[in-house]
């Protein structure tokens, strides 16, 4: 074991010892990463979601207290996304909650470029525990465990994305980025902008996913407008709709694509690049048609 290797092992037995990590949305594409790599190091895990042992859901504050017996520190995703209405008020609430329950250190998901979000960043910086945020591009699993999964199977991508680029993040990354954070010191009052090592438009990934797929996808770009009356014809929930059009119509606007060093300065490595992504999930058959 290295030196590194042998601090890391040992905070997280402190942490282990003194108490739980509660990992809200744990069964989410980060969450449920963050969940195996904290179990993995002996650290234990409360998985906070509805259908978890100890139920937790934002919208039922009674659930919180029995979700936060015990917790030493928290991940903190707030679902849907920091960005929608409603957002801060009830971080506030449950960040007072977990401030009453003796937590001691909370590691904030938010989004990269989501002025929204920043309210729901200062709660948590003013809550009182240590605190570590981490800002997310967009998910690279978008395409193997979202929305867009099905169309890659289907052999057709259509977004109202146009050619801004995007540095892609992959969702293992943020989980070693957030595990790092709330198992070992040097994080608390970081802000970690997480990103892949290079920007490509969705017309690009979307290639780079055929390539590894070995198939033909394409990429067909529409107006926001036709894309969000799609979505509402399949019956996709209004507040998921809202949402999708906030990143298409907002987000996803230039103001991100630039990549950021935040996964090199938390890990001391460089991010996972988008064709690395592509060939891994590649490898497990999921875009097979």
């Amino acid at each position: 074991m290295t030196n590194n290797e042998n601090i890391t092992a040992a905070t997280a037995t402190v942490v282990a010892t003194t108490g739980l990590t509660l990992v809200l949305a744990g069964t989410g594409k980060t969450g449920r990463r963050v969940a195996e790599r904290l179990e993995a190091r002996g650290v234990p895990v409360r998985i906070g979601s509805r259908s978890a042992a100890t139920g937790f859901d934002w919208t039922d504050e009674s659930t919180w207290a029995p979700a936060l017996e015990g917790v030493a520190a928290v991940y903190l995703a707030y679902v849907p996304d920091l960005a929608v209405p409603g957002a801060p008020e009830a971080v506030r609430a449950f960040t007072g909650a977990a401030v009453a329950a003796g937590v001691r250190r909370i590691v904030l998901l938010s989004g990269r470029g989501e002025e929204e979000a920043r309210a729901s960043e200062d709660i948590v910086r003013e809550a009182g525990p240590e605190w570590t945020i981490v800002r997310a591009s967009w998910f690279a699993q978008n395409f193997t465990e979202d929305y867009l999964l099905e169309p890659v199977l289907g052999g057709e991508v259509v977004l109202p994305a146009g050619d801004v680029p995007e540095p892609f993040v992959d969702a293992g990354d943020i989980a070693d980025v957030a595990v790092a954070a709330l198992t070992e010191d040097g994080h608390a009052g970081r802000v970690y902008e997480l990103t892949g090592p290079r920007a490509l438009t969705f017309a690009e990934a979307v290639a780079e996913i055929g390539r590894a797929a070995g198939r033909e996808i394409a990429y067909v770009p529409v107006p926001l407008e036709d894309y969000a009356a799609v979505l509402k014809e399949h019956q996709v929930p209004q507040e998921y709709v809202g949402f999708l059009t906030y990143l298409f119509g907002t987000v996803l606007d230039g103001r991100n694509a630039e990549p950021q060093d935040g996964v090199r300065r938390a890990l001391g490595r460089e991010a996972t690049d988008f064709a690395d992504f592509a060939a891994a999930a590649a490898a497990t058959g999921v875009w097979n048609a």
